[in-house]
């Protein structure tokens, strides 16, 4: 089965995340999330996102978004920032604790970027950030470069797409071995267009469903769930049937 893998861009909305003169963190990592998404899903992997515009979230609402969806990897991309505009600089991965795949996914995505002329600061444990507490699948906080470290950004600005393939690289070749974890969900619309996607999340939610859109090759799936069992599955269906929604139980 294909792997899925569920990138948050940080921050969002009035959520400007780190600022230096007029860039703010949230537009480089909405950026960045989009580009390396782009390169996971022609390499054949699922991608779904926590947001694909400028909108806010808490991170608990992201890690909620990351649960529903029952991914094999949750990324968070950010930048760092420092008291002092050009005092450190580097790449470094989070994540909550050691072993596992968040720690070969983040050990990979820091050599990746290295090569590219980030210094690598190397992985640090930071088990108090939610988005790494309350995720449920192995989840990598990646900070690509200061954003108040010209030099930094020069490698992001100048070599972006090196700096988001390196990434996808790094996620890709953690995956490689790792075992797969597959849930239920129930598909309630396919489009083309992601305003009619987007259209239908919104009822979902009018409704009391939470759902997600993810972009499985030209089509975009609105999904909710997230369940170990078909039987979980099966009782949403019927709840989302009984509302009138035309609905599909699938296994990701």
């Amino acid at each position: 089965m294909p792997r899925q893998v569920i990138i948050d861009a940080g921050h969002g909305g009035y959520d400007n995340g780190a600022v230096y003169n007029d860039r703010k963190e949230k537009d480089d990592n909405l950026a960045l999330a989009l580009a390396v998404g782009e390169i996971l899903a022609k390499n054949g992997v699922e991608v779904a996102y926590t947001r694909t515009s400028d909108i806010y979230q808490s991170p608990t609402e992201k890690a909620r978004i990351a649960n529903s969806l029952g991914g094999d990897l949750f990324v968070s991309l950010h930048r760092n920032s420092s008291q002092v505009p050009n005092t450190y600089s580097g790449v470094q991965s989070l994540i909550y604790s050691k072993g596992g795949l968040k720690e070969e996914a983040a050990d990979e995505i820091n050599d990746e970027l290295e090569d590219l002329g980030f210094q690598n600061l190397g992985i640090a444990l930071r088990p108090d950030l939610i988005v790494l507490r309350r995720t449920q699948m192995p989840a990598v906080l990646v900070e690509a470069g200061f954003i108040n470290t010209d030099e930094d950004n020069r490698i992001f600005d100048t070599r972006f797409g090196k700096v988001a393939e390196a990434i996808a690289d790094g996620i890709m070749e953690a995956l490689k071995d790792a075992p797969a974890d597959r849930h239920y969900f129930v598909q309630v619309g396919l489009f083309r267009q992601y305003n009619n996607a987007l259209n239908l999340q919104n009822q979902l939610l009018q409704d009391g469903f939470e759902s997600v859109i993810i972009k499985a090759g030209e089509y975009y799936t609105v999904l909710v769930g997230g369940f170990q069992s078909y039987e979980q599955a099966a009782a949403i269906e019927r709840a989302l049937s009984a509302r009138g929604y035309e609905t599909l139980i699938v296994m990701r």
